[in-house]
């Protein structure tokens, strides 16, 4: 494998900013049995991350558990985050909630304890329109003071679809909002929320190469968490041009995907494989998430031992 340079390490080379684009993990939330963030295993999953070279990450999304979360775990997920996380990378903060007023906390702990930007679902479970979603983000982005905001389009989950009408809307009306993750399955709108000027990720990490050729700044997902080293080595193959490299990485990544999918308990499967691979015990899923069974965990830890995950190359 070829040796991958930290987003850190390329910042410094190339003299610019630390920038929205890249591989982005979204990783899961390490918690203890008493419902406390596992910070210890929070901060050695964030900086094994960083060590395969990966560019920031996306805190507390849906694998993150981020929407069921207490306000006091979200808050200490965000300390967390910006404090490891800190000039080595950039820290995306998801704050989506139930209630505008607790995402609003979200907003303001992500900027008290130091992260780069958050992000946030639309509203969920009541239906209200395109207003009450344009009206809840204003609320979000006013907590934050500022912070670079990217929304999280997955209608799978929210039943809200950020179409290219609606998120011209929402620039319009949300001046910090950058970007988005885009996790819906019309692949096609990549390229349209590119040429709106947004930095806009692929939430699918099936597809991280064809979405970086449709307009994608790069990739947010749960199996980069896993393998880092293998997304990382394809973008910087993508950033030099050499698309021989990066389209055999691209190849190579449904194994590692498929892990990940399996029992449909992203959560559960990659707080297990990492408990595996980093010796600390990263919890089980934050209740109603769906857990494994016994049985579906030695099943997943053989999988993820026949593709290469247990141990880092």
């Amino acid at each position: 494998m070829a040796t991958i340079a930290t987003a850190a390490e390329r910042s410094n080379i190339s003299g610019n900013s630390l920038e929205f684009k890249g591989v982005f993990p979204a990783n899961p939330t390490p918690v203890k049995s008493d419902g406390r963030i596992n910070e210890k295993a929070l901060e050695k999953i964030i900086q094994d991350n960083l060590a395969h070279g990966v560019d920031g990450f996306w805190i507390a999304g849906s694998t993150g558990e981020g929407p069921v979360m207490s306000e006091v775990q979200r808050e200490t997920t965000a300390r967390i985050a910006g404090e490891t996380i800190s000039g080595r990378g950039l820290s995306i903060m998801h704050v989506g909630a139930i209630s505008s007023e607790s995402a609003a906390k979200g907003a303001k702990a992500a900027r008290k304890y130091g992260c780069d930007a958050i992000c946030c679902v639309p509203p969920f479970f009541f239906r209200g329109g395109d207003q009450m979603t344009i009206d809840h983000y204003k609320r979000v982005a006013d907590a934050s003071d500022g912070l670079p905001f990217f929304v999280y389009n997955l209608p799978q989950l929210t039943q809200v679809e950020i179409t290219p009408d609606l998120m011209e809307k929402i620039v319009d009306a949300v001046p910090n909002v950058v970007g988005l993750k885009h996790s819906a399955m019309n692949f096609g709108d990549i390229r349209l929320f590119a040429d709106m000027g947004l930095k806009c990720f692929s939430g699918n990490g099936t597809l991280p190469l064809p979405a970086l050729t449709m307009g994608a700044v790069g990739t947010v997902d749960a199996p980069l968490s896993l393998a880092p080293w293998h997304y990382a080595e394809l973008y910087d193959a993508w950033e030099r041009g050499d698309i021989e490299t990066a389209q055999r990485l691209q190849d190579g990544v449904l194994e590692i995907v498929n892990v990940v999918r399996m029992f449909g308990a992203p959560a559960a499967v990659t707080k297990l494989i990492l408990t595996e691979r980093l010796g600390i015990d990263c919890g089980r899923p934050i209740p109603p998430v769906t857990d494994l069974t016994d049985e579906q965990r030695l099943v997943v830890l053989a999988a993820a031992r026949n593709a290469g995950l247990l141990e880092a190359p």
